[in-house]
């Protein structure tokens, strides 16, 4: 008999970066729960932060983050609805606001906006209930949607500090 899995499950990614070269970071991200898996990225930056361009700035990879969370729930969930799916294409915009502060700028979240073109013979309240079971189950969406601390440490001697 295999064991069922206790819910709510934990899902944690761990990511260690490494800054190589002008700009670029090479990132080594693991899920550590609920099972294992590890993905090798990068990042970098173009001339304006005074980098190659060697790879997406991490900016490109968020959106992209955003926007393939939310395509693989209304396609998992869409087999848990039955609700058929024939094609699927998302557009998604993120806007910042960035403001100079002397030599260096603050940001600010501005706007999020996600067209889904759901190409489906279902009935639209149907499509409806997909996508929004899908923005329930997106973590990425979902993170967005609260407010969140979150924490810095640097390493000093022996130990970290926390940075206010």
């Amino acid at each position: 008999m295999v064991d069922q899995p206790k819910f709510p499950l934990t899902v944690t990614f761990t990511c260690e970066g490494r800054a190589v070269g002008k700009m670029r970071n090479e990132l080594d991200v693991t899920m550590t729960e609920p099972m294992v898996e590890r993905f090798s990225m990068a990042t970098d930056e173009g001339p304006f932060h005074g980098g190659d361009a060697t790879a997406p700035p991490p900016l490109a990879l968020f959106i992209a983050g955003l926007t393939g969370c939310i395509m693989t729930q209304i396609r998992a969930f869409a087999k848990r609805m039955d609700v058929v799916v024939d094609d699927l294409t998302v557009n998604a915009e993120v806007c910042w606001q960035w403001t100079p502060k002397g030599r260096i700028y603050e940001t600010a979240p501005k706007s999020f906006h996600i067209d889904v073109l759901l190409d489906s013979p279902a009935p639209l309240e149907d499509q409806m209930a997909l996508v929004q079971a899908a923005r329930k189950g997106c973590f990425v969406e979902q993170t967005l949607g609260v407010a969140n601390t979150i924490t810095h440490r640097i390493k000093s001697g022996d130990g970290y500090v926390t940075v206010d």
